[in-house]
């Protein structure tokens, strides 16, 4: 039934996307998406209220994350499109899934851009007092809505040099840290394991809060599987960035926090005010290393805005080739679908105006309406795999490039461990409104999404 409709070619005014992203560019976009501005700007709540436990809340997390990965790996390096899951949801479960996973992502995507600037600008404001906010905010919509209205190669180009700046920082910082818990970096001395003796100093409540930011932390992985349909080889690409998928995340996540718990105590006011990885620097008296941490903080964020607004663009052009959405967005010029980019950067812009408005709670509103999004766009993920994989088995097996570990078994665990997630963000007050905004949203969607579907078949 919805076979069909992914292999839909744009309309007949549309050119196809360019091919302008090189393997490297690819390599590096993968592994500098996994260092996010959850990971630097997030995980200071996650210590404060796990302790040394958010080592094993993110490791938890991880293994998730590693099989939503695979799963997706799977579909995409059999598959490539520039709809990624949408596309893969259509052609497993029908157009509606498409209709539902594709949208309830591209609003998530549009979202985390005004998210991006807000909290960019929040960096520069305290290095320049005195400047307006909503200015910072405007400044970098317009140079990342250029940027990306520009060829692809150009996204390609501001996310290898920011991906390389992310990994050498990170890298640096668990040198160091290491060098300092081994008691050999020189005028420090070591903490052994003084800060990790209260492992869950706020019991198991405070390891289910540091499980559950530890989750939003991981979100954007999906970016790289959207690019790959851009690449010079797509398969090889996203084969490449899923098997390496495993050691990124337990050295990036993992092994950063590992260090940054070690270092510093759970509990200092630090984590939360200055984020875990200035305070940690600070900790070792390193002259100037925690404004530069400041700095890489500032290029993930930017980065990450530039990968969003991006990626928004694709799924919502990937989206309307498919006849899911209004035919303009579908418009390509220069290999670029730059209605599709100007939309997908329209909400980015209003936030200019809120964090005019609200500068106070601005933040905290727009990740409430977000707060779920992306464990459904997972069961998505799953529930295609679950169905495709047999499809493949049958039809293609040639084209299982990537394959599931332990297929269906590990499919069905990691869709027990997302009801989980949702069972507790329906217990704590802070994330319950978000489960909430997030469910209803993507039941609109899916309401409209099947209207559509019947109404097609109808005609």
């Amino acid at each position: 039934m919805s076979s069909t409709s992914v292999e839909t070619p744009p309309t007949a005014d549309d050119a196809s996307l360019s091919h302008g992203l090189k393997q490297r560019h690819l390599s590096m976009i993968a592994l500098g998406g996994v260092i996010g501005a959850g990971l630097f700007v997030g995980s200071g709540a996650g210590i404060a209220a796990a302790g040394p436990s958010i080592v094993l809340a993110y490791t938890l997390s991880g293994l998730l994350v590693m099989l939503v990965m695979r799963m997706l790996g799977e579909m995409s390096a059999a598959y490539p499109s520039s709809g990624s899951f949408s596309a893969h949801a259509e052609r497993a479960i029908g157009p509606w899934a498409g209709f539902t996973a594709g949208w309830a992502f591209w609003v998530l995507l549009c979202t985390a851009v005004g998210l991006e600037a807000i909290g960019a600008a929040k960096i520069v404001t305290g290095w320049l007092p005195g400047t307006p906010e909503w200015a910072w905010v405007a400044l970098f919509m317009v140079v990342f809505c250029g940027t990306n209205l520009a060829a692809v190669k150009n996204f390609g180009e501001f996310e290898f040099w920011f991906a390389a700046l992310k990994v050498g920082a990170i890298v640096l910082f668990l040198g160091l840290g290491v060098l300092a818990i081994a008691g050999v970096l020189p005028g420090t001395d070591s903490p052994g394991a003084s800060h990790l003796t209260d492992f869950l100093p706020n019991g198991g409540e405070g390891l289910v809060i540091g499980l559950l930011a530890s989750v939003f932390a991981y979100g954007g992985l999906e970016t790289v599987t959207i690019a790959a349909a851009e690449s010079e080889n797509p398969v090889k690409g996203v084969a490449s960035a899923v098997r390496t998928a495993m050691w990124r995340i337990a050295l990036f996540y993992i092994g950063s926090m590992a260090v940054v718990v070690t270092l510093v105590p759970w509990d200092s006011p630090a984590v939360v005010e200055d984020g875990p990885y200035v305070a940690a620097l600070d900790r070792l008296g390193i002259p100037g290393a925690g404004q530069l941490m400041n700095v890489v903080v500032l290029v993930a964020l930017l980065s990450a805005m530039n990968a969003n607004i991006y990626g928004a663009s694709r799924i919502g052009y990937s989206l309307v080739a498919r006849g899911q959405g209004p035919k303009v967005l579908g418009r390509v010029s220069g290999g670029v679908p730059r209605i599709a980019v100007l939309a997908s950067s329209a909400f980015g812009f209003l936030c200019v105006l809120l964090s005019y408005w609200r500068p106070d709670d601005v933040f905290s509103w727009l990740l409430n309406m977000i707060g779920a999004v992306i464990l459904i766009v997972w069961i998505f993920i799953a529930v295609s795999q679950l169905r495709l994989r047999r499809r493949l088995e049958r039809e293609a097996p040639q084209k299982l490039v990537v394959r599931m570990w332990a297929f269906p078994w590990l499919t069905w665990a990691a869709l027990a461990g997302m009801a989980a997630v949702f069972v507790l963000m329906a217990r704590e007050p802070d994330t319950r409104v978000q489960l909430y905004s997030s469910g209803g949203m993507t039941l609109a969607l899916a309401a409209v999404g099947y209207a559509r579907q019947l109404r097609r078949a109808r005609n």
